[in-house]
């Protein structure tokens, strides 16, 4: 009976034991999952850097409506920037931290790469074109718009598409892909253009506007949203045929498979959710809160590019 009884204690205390081994155990491992949780470790680096500033930088542009620009109060608002703080409400999910700051950065179009190699911006959310070129060095959202090449001329002028600017001067902004493209068919129609650069798009319309230039190459839709702001439809018009394909993404840090497929969910959310066709239509549709409308009905290849986004049941019925 003694012996029985002590068994008994013994297997006791094995027991108690065991529970406070497992229960020491549990509460390191939760103290060490907080621990990592507070340190970002386990994300990528843009995100463990988010995670430690509780903030996330966005790079914005100052004069290319609709997509980035500046309202009557000197804020940056547009397109590119809400599909950017969709990306960041995801972001707060994935590093846990759902009250993260914005901060905005001021880029141009010829420091917006840079400023996302050189790590001074987490998103860039202007109007940027994704190509193979620019894919090599940095990464890109899934597809928000679609543009292409065109020219801006004043409305007098006889010049109905590219061949009848021989020997003109055309100006384009620097750093943009509008800017190789002119370099291209000037080389291949044997225009003798004078291409000239300007900082801006807002620049770009002024030496146009100023008779510095004979005519202006961008994306067609920011030639209309120029026009528009500067309520100068009676003054320019865009002409010729496209130059250029330009599909525009978000751009971030290329390397980090956690950001890419967080940006990429952040889409397929507003899609699933066919939140993205009322956004788009609130800045390229509507009036804008600067007063303008652009008046630019989504395209069939947008429209289908957000539709294979969209994962919600009977999508694709």
């Amino acid at each position: 009976m003694v012996q029985i009884l002590a068994r008994s204690l013994t297997s006791g205390r094995l027991w108690l034991a065991a529970a406070l081994l497992a229960t020491a155990m549990s509460a390191t491992s939760l103290f060490a999952t907080s621990a990592r949780a507070q340190t970002g470790e386990g994300l990528s680096p843009t995100l463990a850097a988010i995670k430690k500033a509780h903030s996330v930088r966005l790079g914005y542009r100052e004069s290319s409506p609709p997509f980035s620009f500046l309202d009557q109060s000197g804020r940056p608002i547009g397109y590119s920037l809400e599909l950017c703080e969709a990306i960041v409400e995801e972001i707060g999910v994935e590093v846990d931290d759902p009250n993260l700051r914005i901060d905005y950065v001021k880029v141009t179009s010829d420091d917006r790469i840079d400023a996302v190699l050189q790590n001074k911006i987490d998103l860039e959310c202007g109007s940027t074109t994704a190509n193979a070129e620019r894919g090599k060095r940095v990464a890109f959202s899934p597809l928000m718009f679609v543009a292409g090449t065109k020219l801006m001329v004043p409305k007098g002028a006889s010049v109905s598409g590219v061949a009848d600017l021989k020997g003109k001067t055309v100006v384009v902004t620097k750093g943009t892909t509008n800017e190789q493209a002119m370099h291209a068919v000037d080389k291949k129609l044997s225009l003798g253009l004078n291409i000239v650069t300007a900082p801006d798009h807002e620049q770009s319309f002024q030496m146009v506007n100023d008779g510095k230039a004979d005519a202006f190459a961008t994306d067609d839709i920011l030639l209309y949203g120029l026009i528009a702001r500067h309520k100068a439809q009676g003054y320019f018009r865009v002409v010729g045929d496209y130059l250029s394909y330009d599909p525009y993404g978000i751009m971030f840090r290329k390397g980090e498979p956690q950001l890419a497929a967080l940006v990429e969910r952040a889409f397929r959310k507003l899609a699933s959710n066919r939140d993205l066709v009322p956004l788009y239509n609130k800045w390229f549709t509507a009036r804008l809160p600067t007063g303008e409308r652009l008046n630019v009905p989504i395209s069939l290849q947008l429209e289908e590019a957000f539709k294979a986004m969209d994962d919600s049941a009977g999508a694709n019925n």
